[in-house]
């Protein structure tokens, strides 16, 4: 029979897909002598087998296991499990292979009763304790298991009462849970247990979770295991207490220990947000002895597991305990500021330092913050700075206002006394999340630094009445709908919208994906073509310009007139009018990009959409235009409607008008060469054009209007008596391309795949329209992911594999990049490694991510090589 349950003896912190990462660490710790209650987990296994059973019951099997561990559990306690003088009382505990804070459940204090909450009263000679316990199991038990709100029950006194008030409160918590559950609150406490550990295995389930391993894109079909632990008691004593600590900063990553504890509570209380706590730094001196051996731990273990760790321990008496490590959830400010520190400190090596980041934190680390003319406005309230960034927004009070008004288009900011696992719906859509109460480890701050989500917590002068929807401050009062402005990294807050500066690099980050280029062995370039865009590219560090598209170079309006008038001209000469003026506006265009990017390389496609693009359908519109280039009416909409095609995509664009208009190509590659040539001699350098042909599906198509370009520059080399090198090769977007490549590589200088269009003709989507039954495919599992955002490796992959192999193979000197959506993509581009290609090329703000997904891409196909 399979192994279900685990002492923490015997596991080991590899094993968190077998012991969730809770409880695969707390073996390790008790591998490592640290001072760990004792207990055992229950295997993910055992969870997987109760959720695939129609009616969910725990096996024999399981149940025998479970019983034995209590029993080594009594015995190495020295304590009996819901009987005798000296209760055992032990905690349940969810914990996945992936930390989930807040979002499965949590039993404290179960193993009490009304005989063994005397006995807790008599050996701790404390009965306001014992009972306090007592209520608070009651409380969550019932929450946990009968989805009861502790609420029902009041509060919990705090103060000494009467032997016959705590019987009183005790009778009166389980009269609540009877009339609302229709059976008696349960005694024995291994009954007590098995209702347990079903709840925590159906609380897998609950759609808080379901809703945030969706978020963090997390399997479904992991199971959570369960861990049993021998209870310890912040609350016991004067000299108890408990708390959350990070052996760095989570928020920046600064190195130093970082966090909060509360005397006399318990752990729910400082996660949950219900009090504010004290810094870490002020246990040093109410208790200097225990702050030393929490530190000495603490740096043990950030040593052990090479990672700024999150540790949760508990007091007892004066007696420290640790509860839990894991690698600690920071912001992505922090993961890249303590992952090069820790590499520069030599705890590990640069491939582990980029394979400790994520493409996802990159793009999150490019927050806006407010303008300093915006920051000199007085804040209406300040709180601790949970999560750094700047957001605009209208406030909403409850998680489900915040998802209404998202869906209705406005930037939402969620203001609440405290977040609890129930709202992360709402703060998922959030810009940003405020809260009254709580702390830097509070569920809404640890969430929201996971997500990336700017949030400032503990505004103590913030009044917020959920319930009205309104929350008062000192000077005022704040309404569903109001503008707020809200910078996490600094804790402050301002009525009314600031204005944000653009995203600017750090230099932290910076020095980190210098080292991911030293290791990636593709270039990253960057889709752009205005100056503006260009700049940013190269500020995100993009190698070149892998495409830049003519087409959107031809849509202002004094460009467009003309345009236009060479569309509809009636003689060659207006059509050298309009050829004249749009080759200079080019010109200007492509000098100003060379003037920028240098002998940097510039790939530059020539026109690719159909000619009636740049033409309305509307009669009246039609008329205006005639009117405006002096031509007759009729004979422009009986030209416009000749133009008019039933499937634009795919009819006369790309080297199709290379063909049947070769005066359009002829003029923009004029333009860049002059260009190119001005440039060079201005600026003393050489610039090597790369001038693209698109949607080539034959050899002789290509070689066509390559030839007409030549004939050009040809012409004007000997016109100037000057030359410059250039290339003329191909996008490859067409699968008769892909098949033909290495004909096409006999003839092309270098090839650009536009997955874009790959995509739309392999499938035969179009990707104007797919996104009316890209859903439904995803949902339904049709499609594993929307094939214009996650590269289809088995069809459209296929194809650049046979083409980039084989155009390779026929020319070694062939320069192969993609420039479609997917180049952008880490998950694409981890595949993309494989093929021969030297280049990927995205949009500026898609660089930083592909830069490091390069690296990434690099080093595991590197590991694969070697195994292989």
């Amino acid at each position: 029979m399979t192994k279900l349950t685990y002492r923490f003896q015997e596991g080991k912190k590899e094993w968190k897909d077998l012991l969730g990462g809770k409880g695969a660490n707390l073996c390790e710790m008790t591998n490592l002598d640290l001072p760990v209650p004792n207990g055992f987990i229950i295997s993910t296994d055992a969870c997987k087998n109760y959720l695939a059973q129609e009616e969910k019951t725990l096996s024999k099997g399981l149940i025998a296991e479970i019983n034995f561990q209590v029993k080594e559990l009594e015995t190495l306690t020295n304590k009996s499990f819901g009987i005798g003088l000296n209760p055992l009382l032990v905690s349940v505990r969810s914990g996945a292979k992936y930390s989930m804070p807040g979002m499965m459940d949590t039993i404290l204090n179960l193993g009490l009763n009304d005989e063994t909450v005397y006995a807790l009263a008599e050996i701790t000679q404390n009965k306001d304790f014992a009972f306090q316990c007592y209520c608070r199991f009651i409380q969550m038990f019932a929450d946990v298991v009968y989805n009861i709100p502790a609420e029902n029950f009041g509060a919990i006194p705090t103060g000494t009462k009467e032997k016959s008030d705590w019987e009183t409160i005790i009778s009166n918590y389980q009269k609540i849970f009877a009339r609302a559950t229709g059976r008696k609150f349960p005694q024995d406490a291994f009954e007590q247990l098995q209702i347990a550990v079903e709840a925590v295995f159906s609380s897998w389930n609950n759609q808080r979770a379901k809703v945030y391993r969706r978020i963090h894109n997390i399997s479904d079909n992991l199971g959570t295991a369960v861990t049993i632990q021998q209870m310890v008691f912040g609350n016991y004593s004067e000299n108890s207490g408990t708390g959350v600590m990070f052996t760095r900063n989570p928020a920046t990553g600064e190195k130093g220990v970082y966090g909060e504890y509360l005397l006399k509570a318990q752990g729910e209380d400082i996660v949950a947000g219900i009090k504010t706590p004290e810094p870490i730094c002020t246990l040093q001196e109410k208790m200097p002895d225990v702050y030393a051996e929490l530190i000495e731990i603490a740096m043990q273990l950030e040593k052990h597991y090479c990672d700024m760790q999150d540790v949760e321990f508990t007091i007892e008496a004066g007696k420290l305990y640790m509860l839990q490590t894991r690698n600690g959830k920071r912001t992505p400010q922090a993961a890249v500021a303590i992952a090069y520190d820790l590499m520069k400190e030599g705890v590990i090596s640069e491939e582990t330092l980029i394979n400790r980041l994520d493409e996802e934190m990159i793009a999150q680390l490019m927050h806006p913050s407010f303008t300093n003319d915006a920051k000199k406005k007085a804040a209406i309230v300040r709180g601790l700075p949970a999560s750094p960034g700047a957001a605009v927004g209208q406030v909403a009070f409850t998680s489900k206002a915040a998802k209404e008004m998202s869906d209705k288009g406005s930037q939402v900011i969620l203001v609440r006394n405290e977040t609890s696992p129930e709202d992360i719906e709402g703060m998922s859509v959030s810009e940003a999340i405020v809260t009254a109460r709580g702390g830097m480890t509070s569920h809404a701050a640890v969430v929201a630094r996971g997500m990336g989500v700017c949030c400032v917590v503990g505004c103590e002068d913030l009044q917020v009445d959920e319930e009205k929807a309104v929350a008062n401050f000192t000077d005022g009062i704040l309404k569903t709908g109001d503008f707020i402005s809200v910078d996490g990294s600094s804790g402050r807050i301002y009525l009314g919208q600031l204005t944000l500066n653009e995203v600017e690099t750090s230099a932290v980050l910076e020095k980190v994906l210098k080292i991911c280029d030293a290791h990636a062995t593709m270039a990253v370039y960057g889709n752009a073509e205005t100056p503006r865009e260009i700049k940013e590219a190269l500020l995100k560090g993009a190698k070149g310009i892998g495409l830049a598209r003519t087409e959107h170079m031809f849509f202002q309006k004094e460009r467009l007139k003309m345009m236009r008038q060479l569309i509809l001209a009636d003689n060659r000469s207006r059509m050298d009018e309009a050829l004249g003026y749009i080759k200079e506006k080019q010109k200007n265009d492509f000098r100003q990009m060379y003037q920028i990017l240098g002998k940097l390389p510039c790939t530059i496609r020539l026109l690719d959409p159909p000619l009636h693009e740049f033409l309305p359908q509307d009669r009246s519109e039609l008329r205006a235009i005639a009117k405006e280039l002096n031509l007759n009416s009729q004979e422009v909409i009986a030209k416009v409607k000749n133009l008019a095609e039933v499937n634009p995509m795919l009819g006369l664009r790309g080297v199709r008008l290379g063909i049947t208009c070769p005066e359009i190509y002829q003029m923009q590659v004029a333009a860049i060469m002059e260009a190119a040539l001005e440039i060079s001699a201005q600026e003393k350098i050489t610039i090597t054009p790369h001038i693209m042909i698109p949607l080539v599906g034959t050899v002789k198509e290509f070689r066509i209007v390559k030839d007409s370009c030549q004939e050009v520059i040809n012409g004007l080399f000997e016109k100037t008596g000057t030359n410059l090198p250039f290339e003329i090769g191909t996008m490859i977007e067409i699968p008769r391309a892909c098949l033909i490549a290495d004909q096409l590589a006999a003839v092309a200088d270098f090839f650009s795949f536009g997955t874009n269009d790959l995509t739309q003709l392999t499938y035969g989507y179009s990707r104007d329209d797919a996104h009316k039954f890209l859903p439904t495919y995803t949902h339904q599992e049709i499609l594993p992911s929307d094939p214009f955002q996650h590269l289809d490796q088995e069809g459209v992959g296929k194809l650049m594999r046979f083409a980039s192999e084989n155009g390779k193979q026929e020319k070694e000197s062939l320069s192969v990049g993609v420039c479609g959506e997917v180049g952008g993509d880490p998950a694409s581009i981890a595949f993309i490694q494989t093929l021969p290609v030297d280049y990927v090329s995205c949009s500026p703000f898609r660089i930083p991510n592909a830069r490091l997904a390069c690296a990434k891409a690099a080093i595991a196909n590197k590991k694969q090589l070697i195994k292989l």
